[in-house]
């Protein structure tokens, strides 16, 4: 069953290459309760993925998804069929998703499946990736790698005045 955090946007919807729109604000609990899910996931050894959705409200939507570990230490998460109908049915009118954000069991970065993978694919889309199985999101946002999509491919945003033109965080608690 997918998971759903919601709370007040602070930013218009939607993105544009242009960047005429204030920066989204990822509030505490969307945050929080992302944290919360990939430690979840992490205490296992696996990877988790998310979706950030914009409309009334921020939200949090947590597809259904297969987690794999292998022999060899190495992970990867998929989102099968149902999951994308998950997706597909938490989009209501007027709503889209801002970003996926999901975790790596080590160092964030955008790995050659974070660049093929489809599921935000417009200009001013954003990627955020956090370390350590989710424990980064401890440390706030800068501790994430964040990925603005631009001219058809990801370009990242290091942690900053550039970045914060694009995204920034609440604190967590």
């Amino acid at each position: 069953m997918p998971s759903h955090s919601t709370s007040r946007v602070t930013t218009q919807q939607g993105r544009s290459g242009s960047h005429a729109a204030p920066p989204l604000v990822l509030t505490s609990s969307v945050l929080n309760e992302a944290a919360k899910f990939f430690e979840e996931r992490g205490a296992f050894g696996l990877e988790g993925t998310a979706m950030i959705k914009a409309g009334d409200v921020l939200e949090l939507v947590v597809p259904r998804q297969l987690a794999h570990r292998d022999a060899h230490g190495h992970v990867n998460v998929e989102v099968p069929r149902e999951g994308q109908m998950d997706l597909a049915l938490a989009l209501g009118p007027e709503e889209i998703f801002v970003a996926r954000i999901h975790s790596h069991p080590g160092d964030a970065f955008h790995s050659s499946a974070d660049d093929a993978n489809p599921i935000i694919s417009y200009e001013g889309g954003l990627s955020v990736v956090v370390p350590f199985f989710g424990l980064g999101l401890r440390h706030g946002l800068d501790a994430c790698a964040v990925f603005l999509f631009h001219a058809g491919g990801w370009v990242e945003l290091p942690a900053g005045p550039r970045r914060n033109r694009w995204v920034v965080a609440e604190p967590l608690s």
